[in-house]
């Protein structure tokens, strides 16, 4: 996700504690999902037929899968018949759970029925489009497939997934995976199946309905980049969307083979700027005119790597996936239009990243966090995430870095990871002990506040230069100081350090950090 464009909607983002399905101690695993969907244009009801497919990992009596109930305003699921093999079980719904009566051993598989309907709290928005034109269209980020979909809500279960839409003839349907069917249907209605055999977490499940335009710009590598606009966007949508085409295969080149069969991307009712869902990426609605739609599409299209293919285990690991895409985006960036793109974008981030500490100090990786989840999708997440990444890779070096992140996609594709998932796959990559890197970066506060100063010694023509760190507890880091337009590099390991390097004058001209390498702040003092 690039922002998000109505924070008003997130009031029942986390209303409820996650549970963490695939964590140690979890009951369950679901298999694959089928939601048959039906949508009218009579009024916001859907009416729905889920059929989920649980393997049991231990005895249990009961299933308890996310779905929001009928509320007292009349919006939310109400569940109105639950079988398996056609046989009736007993089922409760409270506030945000479906609870199944169910006996079931280790290991064994088991196919629920679930037979429900009513008008989505949130999760899919049925609205209208800036044209004034009705839409349909999921948005999931990050708990809130379960205001529609009856699921387990969480990205650590991940599973494959189809959608079997009915909708009015006059809709275009796009999903997940591939269109393995779509049939007209009496009384002016038209069936779509969408069906994706990935490994996916239900934040990035979507269905997108509406009156579509559609082009294929290209199918670089064999993979079908596919562009849906609103028709009144045609012209300037089909133009400005093909830059997907040059995105995709930089980075499959790089990191490995497209994790899907095809890629989408859709002008949508999104609230965020982009939404990585798994091979149908959703855009904001006037992302067609968006001068910067480049990154843009470059940040969401690394996210089918990194947060759909790859997941975090949980929210508090959450910068695998947003910062990933930010460093992602900078490194497309920085490989198409040159090193100096890559600066300004890491120093616009290191600023925002700084302005960010001023009013919440946090570690990126915050397992202590007590407060509203949505408060974790912040500057941590994203920029400092991308700038330990950068640094990462300066630290171990290009080939070392690109190898790590190729084994780390290979390894955890279709399942999970945490940062110390990632550590010891870079440790391997490079032979190097990342913990302390880890740590100071990802597990601590703050950042490096360095003051230089310099002595001039005449007589064998040197100058020291000393850095202090003015923050409570020293980070160890290489700094780069670049002194008469040569480039040093010193380890710092403690509160002070010196070096000494030549200088042809008492006044030798010293820049600290050159090549925007470090995440700090730096005074220098007056020349």
């Amino acid at each position: 996700m690039r922002k998000i464009l109505n924070l008003s909607l997130f009031a029942l983002l986390f209303a409820a504690a996650p549970a963490f399905a695939q964590q140690p101690g979890a009951s369950v695993d679901i298999q694959h999902y089928r939601f048959a969907i039906t949508l009218t244009d009579a009024d916001n009801i859907i009416k729905g037929e889920a059929t989920v497919t649980a393997k049991f990992l231990k005895p249990a009596t009961k299933l308890e899968l996310d779905l929001y109930r009928k509320n007292a305003e009349g919006k939310g699921m109400l569940v109105t018949a639950l079988t398996e093999n056609s046989r009736q079980l007993k089922f409760t719904q409270d506030s945000d759970k479906l609870i199944i009566n169910t006996k079931a051993t280790p290991g064994s598989v088991h196919n629920y029925v679930i037979t429900y309907q009513g008008i989505p709290t949130d999760g899919l928005i049925i609205s209208t489009n800036q044209y004034q034109h009705r839409t349909f269209f999921g948005d999931n980020w990050a708990t809130r497939a379960h205001y529609w979909l009856p699921c387990i809500d969480n990205p650590a279960d991940k599973a494959s997934v189809e959608f079997l839409v009915t909708a009015p003839l006059k809709y275009k349907v796009v999903g997940n995976g591939l269109k393995v069917l779509e049939k007209t249907l009496p009384g002016n209605k038209k069936l779509t199946h969408w069906s994706e055999t990935a490994q996916l977490p239900t934040k990035v499940m979507v269905i997108g309905v509406a009156d579509f335009a559609v082009a294929n710009p290209g199918n670089p590598g064999g993979t079908p980049v596919y562009t849906y606009v609103f028709p009144e966007d045609k012209e300037v949508g089909f133009k400005s969307y093909a830059v997907a085409t040059k995105i995709l295969p930089w980075f499959v080149k790089r990191i490995g083979a497209f994790p899907y069969k095809k890629l989408a991307n859709v002008q949508s009712k999104t609230i965020f700027g982009g939404m990585e869902n798994a091979g149908a990426i959703f855009y904001y609605e006037k992302s067609v005119n968006d001068k910067a739609i480049e990154p843009l599409m470059a940040h969401e299209i690394a996210h089918q790597w990194f947060g759909d293919a790859t997941s975090e285990k949980s929210w508090w690991h959450v910068w695998l996936s947003e910062g990933f895409a930010t460093y992602m985006t900078n490194l497309y960036m920085e490989g198409t239009y040159g090193t100096d793109t890559l600066k300004s974008r890491l120093t616009a981030d290191r600023k925002i990243i700084f302005d960010f500490e001023k009013k919440y100090l946090a570690p990126v990786v915050d397992s202590t966090f007590k407060g509203p989840m949505i408060d974790m999708l912040n500057d941590n997440a994203y920029q400092k995430g991308g700038w330990v990444l950068h640094m990462l890779r300066r630290k171990i070096g290009d080939a070392a870095f690109w190898k790590g992140i190729a084994a780390y996609y290979k390894q955890y594709n279709g399942s999970n990871a945490n940062t110390d998932d990632l550590r010891m796959v870079m440790e391997k990559a490079s032979g190097a002990d990342l913990k302390q890197f880890f740590t100071q970066w990802l597990r601590e506060t703050g950042h490096p506040r360095l003051k230089i100063t310099r002595d001039y010694n005449a007589a064998d023509k040197t100058v020291a230069i000393h850095i202090a760190q003015l923050q409570e507890k020293p980070f160890q880091f290489t700094l780069e100081c670049m002194v008469d337009g040569k480039l040093y590099k010193t380890e710092v390991k403690s509160s002070a350090a010196t070096f000494t390097v030549p200088a042809a004058s008492a006044t030798p001209v010293i820049k600290a950090d050159p090549n925007v390498n470090l995440l700090a702040t730096f005074d220098t003092g007056s020349d």
